[in-house]
């Protein structure tokens, strides 16, 4: 199992690497991109890209130095077909500059990469939403040869998926990032924060009315009012809890730790960290956390004690018990854990 790492500077490199990363994931902005179309929407994250493309050819050296693998990112939902040559023309590039895989969400233009017959990997988005064996089946028909599953599925989900169509490689979310709405249908952007951020953050002002035109009743406005905090709760968790790390700087929010020893047996081939436009300490941060329980794992480590490990790291168990945070909560509720809501 590999530990995919996100990538927005080069100086970030030998300092995740050190901390057990084994692959990469990054995007650019090009300027013949730029210059044509105005806009910074390669991929699905507009901002935490790599500066130049010179840049690119230089984290590939530094990445081979280092024996890891690098992929580039160009997942946005959707592109014209001018944007979609402009992108075949930067695959060229990367190909011939040694990258190592492509991360493509979009189905048109997945299939015109597999027909180019590259000598490096073609990644399917998690934002294509691949949810089943038959729709692994048709993006792998198209060229993709590893599938990085959605946010969200079950772990039974996961083994079926794997278990039913093993022609491809398998990666899975492990850590930080967890998007509110289904990413694969999800046609928001993402701003930076001081132009309102996500749309799904945004503070809206509204009033409640009934629709029959009557007052609300005091048990009404009561409910509407913890249905409220309830909503802000999850927001908080989904998004990182607030951004929040332990002392030791362990990053809290969406997490899978302890599901990663079954996702493991299931032969999964990558675990996913997620934050591009995170700051570097966190990145390292996480991918130590990520790198700590996969040793434990592939020492022998079984479920349960990998489970506890994976747990006490952050000393937080309110955090774990209470399955907001959890990518995948089936298994804090039979390890005991359950979830509890209000």
């Amino acid at each position: 199992m590999k530990i995919t790492t996100p990538l927005s500077k080069i100086e970030e490199i030998d300092h995740l690497a050190s901390a057990g990363a084994d692959e990469f994931y990054c995007s650019i902005v090009p300027e013949d991109w730029l210059s044509r179309f105005g806009s910074s929407a390669t991929s699905r994250r507009p901002f935490g890209n790599l500066a130049k493309e010179s840049d690119l050819e230089l984290a590939l050296k530094k990445t081979h130095d280092q024996g890891k693998q690098l992929s580039l990112v160009m997942n946005a939902q959707n592109y014209t077909s001018e944007q979609i040559d402009c992108l075949m023309r930067l695959a060229d590039r990367f190909a011939n500059a040694g990258g190592d895989a492509l991360i493509v969400s979009e189905p048109s233009l997945l299939g015109l990469l597999g027909q180019k017959g590259y000598d490096m990997g073609l990644h399917l988005s998690s934002i294509a939403a691949c949810r089943n064996h038959h729709s692994a089946a048709f993006f792998h028909a198209l060229g993709a040869t590893r599938i990085i599953l959605p946010r969200d599925m079950t772990l039974r989900e996961i083994e079926q998926i794997s278990r039913r169509y093993p022609n491809v490689e398998y990666e899975a979310f492990v850590l930080n990032d967890g998007c509110v709405f289904e990413e694969g249908v999800c046609h928001t952007i993402h701003l930076p924060s001081h132009l309102g951020g996500a749309i799904c953050m945004d503070n809206y002002q509204y009033t409640y009315n009934r629709i029959d035109g009557a007052g609300l009743s005091n048990e009404e406005h009561s409910n509407l009012i913890h249905n409220d905090k309830r909503y802000a709760e999850w927001l908080w968790y989904r998004f990182g809890c607030g951004f929040s790390v332990t002392e030791e700087g362990y990053p809290y929010g969406p997490c899978g730790l302890c599901a990663m020893s079954k996702l493991h047996d299931m032969g999964v081939k990558s675990v996913k960290i997620a934050g591009r436009d995170a700051p570097l300490e966190r990145k390292v941060k996480s991918v130590s956390l990520v790198r700590m329980l996969l040793d434990r794992i592939e020492s022998g480590d079984d479920f349960a004690e990998c489970a506890a490990f994976a747990k006490g790291i952050r000393q937080t168990p309110d955090l774990c018990r209470h399955g907001q945070m959890c990518y995948y909560p089936e298994v804090t509720k039979k390890s005991g854990l359950r979830p509890h809501f209000n």
